[in-house]
């Protein structure tokens, strides 16, 4: 099961490799990890969805706790948070199927980038299963690049 865990550091250089390395000594597969200022800009969070039992995210969050530089560790309920991704999607067009990922892109309120002669760059955000459906409506038009943030969340109601 995708357990998305919110880490609050300090906005200190080696503090990402020290907790990328727990969950790699712990031979945890990070699915996914995101990292970026806060509203202070002395503090950062790192977003990580491991794919793992709850068992094991309870001692690597122990374990978590005792690095110096973690300031708040948060294990987010995906019912009572919000998950987004951000993707950029470069999409083979010609003149004939142009149209048809065009009007993919407005379906699921994507943004169109770039625009060349061969391809369209598309970005969409949205939860894991949107950028999935998208992704395999796009296949048959041959991506040609597809790049994604992986998973950042945030809890819902009121900040403690």
């Amino acid at each position: 099961m995708n357990h998305i865990i919110s880490v609050l550091v300090e906005n200190k250089s080696g503090v990402l490799a020290k907790v990328s390395g727990l969950f790699s000594r712990r031979g945890f597969n990070i699915e996914s990890l995101a990292v970026g200022p806060t509203e202070d800009a002395k503090i950062s969070r790192i977003t990580i969805v491991v794919n793992t039992d709850a068992d094991s995210v309870e001692q690597v969050t122990k374990q978590l706790h005792k690095l110096i530089n973690v300031l708040k560790i948060q294990k987010l309920d995906p019912d009572y948070s919000v998950q987004r991704e951000l993707v950029l999607v470069r999409v083979n067009t010609e003149n004939k199927n142009r149209a048809e990922v065009l009007e993919i892109a407005n379906i699921f309120r994507a943004n169109v980038l770039d625009v060349t002669k061969s391809s369209i760059m598309l970005e969409l955000t949205g939860e894991s299963t949107k950028i999935n459906a998208f992704e395999e409506l796009l296949k048959p038009y041959g991506i040609m690049e597809f790049v994604s943030t992986g998973t950042i969340a945030c809890g819902r109601g009121k900040k403690n």
